[in-house]
């Protein structure tokens, strides 16, 4: 018998020793009395036996790798394709990526985890799990599904988009290859919208979105983008209506097949001219940027999205878990993937950026020859300063360079009056492209002008479908799975509604002025709100529960401690770098005037509009909304005006619950026979007092298991009997 045994120490000390089922669930070896030589009446043999946790009757993935598939589904996204590549360009190319990877490993690694460990212990979805850690901030999890149900709304309608160019790829040419000629009588002109600006940008602006210039004129419903959306619900509906069971099969094709894109991307993308101009500008360090908040600010921002903190889907897809699963490999493992994806999809973006830079240059060298050459007819220009190598019919990028050099010199007084451009591929290269101008200009663009351009426009089209897809099942499963766990009603019913609520709540998305309202939803319903999330999820594993505990409760269930690194992220660093993303993120909200950037269709162009009033309180309503379970649960709870959620066990839970019972019974009965009473065992605590030590007792040396203080909170209390006068 084991000199810390609950027995030993009673017999040892006139102390009462709480024992209970938290006992049993706490990875303690079982006492085996049957087996042992006090074993009176006893079957020889028999064990008391605890079947694991995982035997619950609770759903579970049929494959490690169909579970790593899925997290990585869900954290890879189209911000992989998108937002990344951006915020490379924009803050310094390869000194950008210095900052992202130093915060990947001191905020993104450990808070997923976190995330992980949590899901997988507790074995449910966001809700159930933070009501367990600390009841009072409860309103995490309910903060996490609002913020899922935002943020499912408007990528839905990315994903529509994304539909919509799918099936105009099959077209030869593409229509977004030539702006479209109105005809007028015999007359037949340029459409000037199209002229001033290009042929995908009018493709995007007009044909597909035919937006509105302002947020306030709605425009009514664009029946084409409605239609798209229907498409992309439907599809996620299905993905997700039968469970892990049908949406991890999903996963092997939504997760696997953008790399086979990108990949053919990036081998396509390396044989075109200037795609090494493009990559060696993502490679070239801008040291000076490293020292601008800024662009931490962003890199913080973008490790917290990239990894899907906060959402839920990371805690729901852990819970299908088996209890001994090693969630710290995982954790490492879907980082490192998804730091290689984007680095790769960066390298295809630049390839084609600077594919298309070239196009540009070459085409402003050539407008601006032209310009050089009818000043020259005109004697604007004397011939002798062409230098007489130069051929106008073939005036290469150095040429020109040279040309605009001579002439800016010898006419400095009146070169503005010449209106000759530089035509510097640098300058082509720094002209940022963020979100969906990304995608839906410049890729197009770019894909007019490869062989086989259809064939190519189907493949990345499909590949952002399926990389908006897997983050979309990950979404919703951030949303189905907490109800669930908590509430019995049927999955398939409450998958449905969902969608169909979806849908029709999707409908303000595709109005001609929809795409201004995914900006706003985009900007102000996740970021500052996630973010609060993520920081209560870290307070409260790591210094409500406990760190020290908790770093047990890993070594419990994962055979091995976790090294000392993730003891001080947890506790110090992860915190304080959450809080200084907060306070910018506020700041840089207070500093920036709130607004979007409409289309003009007299010039255009893009131009910065602020918000009107009513969308200014839409903006800030969305940051409330999905903040305000926060404080009404925590307010709710220390005043004891609703349950703490012990009483809504799932289903599941409660099986294991009861195996757990009839085990315990098992356990009195020997104690029966040593002359104990089975009945003397003191009541757990409270569940108030689920995250709190026992007195005078070092968490390290009697640890109390994350699942062991939760499943003892959840057994109804017994009347404790006075002590036996032997005592």
């Amino acid at each position: 018998m084991r000199k810390n045994s609950k027995v030993t120490q009673r017999e040892h000390t006139s102390e009462h020793v709480t024992e209970s089922v938290a006992d049993l669930l706490a990875h303690e070896a079982p006492l085996d009395y049957k087996n042992s030589s006090l074993n009176v009446g006893g079957v020889p043999g028999k064990k008391i036996v605890l079947e694991p946790p995982e035997n619950d009757g609770r759903p579970a993935w049929n494959s490690k790798l169909q579970y790593i598939l899925a997290q990585v589904g869900f954290s890879v996204g189209l911000g992989n394709v998108w937002r990344f590549p951006y915020l490379c360009q924009k803050n310094g190319g390869g000194a950008y990526l210095v900052p992202y990877f130093i915060l990947l490993v001191l905020i993104g690694v450990p808070l997923f985890f976190l995330e992980l460990a949590v899901g997988q212990k507790i074995r449910r979805g966001s809700i159930g799990v933070w009501n367990y850690v600390c009841p009072q901030l409860g309103g995490i999890g309910v903060s996490s599904l609002m913020v899922c149900g935002f943020v499912g709304l408007y990528y839905n309608v990315i994903i529509g988009w994304s539909i919509f160019y799918f099936f105009q790829s099959f077209q030869y040419p593409l229509p977004w290859a030539e702006c479209p000629i109105r005809r007028n009588g015999s007359l037949a002109i340029v459409e000037p919208e199209c002229e001033k600006s290009s042929a995908t940008t009018y493709f995007w602006y007009r044909q597909t979105l035919n937006t509105t210039s302002t947020i306030a004129d709605s425009g009514g419903l664009n029946v084409k983008m409605t239609l798209s959306l229907l498409v992309a619900w439907i599809i996620v509906c299905l993905a997700v209506i039968r469970g892990i069971a049908s949406s991890g099969k999903v996963m092997y094709f939504s997760s696997l097949f953008p790399y086979v894109v990108l990949f053919c991307f990036l081998v396509r993308g390396l044989l075109l001219k200037g795609a090494v101009d493009g990559i060696a500008h993502m490679f070239t360090p801008k040291l000076e940027k490293m020292l601008e908040p800024q662009v931490w600010r962003e890199a913080a921002t973008q490790v917290f999205f990239a990894l899907g903190l906060g959402f839920g889907g990371v805690i729901a897809f852990s819970s299908y878990n088996k209890i001994d699963n090693n969630c710290h490999f995982d954790a490492v493992l879907v980082s490192f993937i998804n730091f290689v994806t984007s680095i790769l999809a960066t390298l295809v973006v630049f390839a084609v950026l600077g594919f298309k830079a070239n196009l540009m240059n070459e085409k402003c060298v050539m407008e601006n020859g032209e310009k050089i050459l009818g000043y020259l007819n005109s004697n604007v220009l004397s011939h002798d300063l062409i230098p007489p190598h130069v051929n106008f019919s073939q005036l290469s990028t150095v040429d020109y360079a040279e040309i605009y050099a001579v002439i800016k010199t010898v006419k400095e007084g009146s070169f503005a009056e010449l209106s000759l451009d530089p035509c510097v591929l640098e300058d082509e290269l720094n002209k940022s492209v963020q979100g969906t101008g990304l995608a839906f200009i410049a890729f197009t663009e770019a894909m007019t002008h490869f062989p086989a351009s259809p064939f190519w426009s189907v493949m990345f089209f499909f590949m952002l479908i399926n990389l908006g897809l897997g983050s979309m099942i990950g979404t919703m499963t951030g949303i189905t799975t907490p109800v669930l766990d908590t509430y019995k009603v049927q999955k398939e019913l409450f998958t449905v509604c969902c969608c169909i609520i979806a849908f029709f709540c999707g409908l303000l998305f595709v109005q001609r002025s929809g795409n201004y309202f995914v900006t706003m939803f985009d900007d102000y319903s996740a970021g500052l709100p996630l973010t609060v999330v993520v920081i209560l999820e870290n307070v409260s594993v790591a210094w409500i529960y406990g760190t020290k505990r908790f770093m047990q409760d890993l070594e419990d269930m994962l055979g091995f401690r976790p090294h000392a690194f993730y003891f001080y992220m947890w506790k110090y660093v992860s915190p304080c770098c959450l809080i200084v993303l907060i306070t910018a993120t506020v700041i840089e909200m207070a500093i920036s005037p709130p607004g979007y950037n409409a289309w003009v269709e007299e010039l255009a162009q893009e131009r910065f509009q602020s918000y009107p009033p009513w969308a200014l309180a839409m903006c800030f309503s969305l940051i409330v909304v999905a903040m305000l379970p926060l404080p009404v649960v925590f307010i709710a709870r220390y005043f004891n005006l609703m349950s703490d959620g012990s009483n809504k066990l799932s289903v599941s839970y409660r099986k294991s619950m009861m195996k757990d019972i009839s085990n315990l019974e098992e356990v009195d009965e020997a104690r029966s026979i040593l002359g104990k009473n089975p009945g003397e065992t003191p009541s757990p605590k409270p569940p108030s007092q689920a995250y709190l030590g026992p007195p005078g007792t070092n968490p390290l040396e009697n640890p109390n298991s994350l699942l062991t203080t939760l499943s003892a909170a959840a057994l109804p209390k017994t009347p404790q009997p006075p002590p036996s006068p032997t005592e």
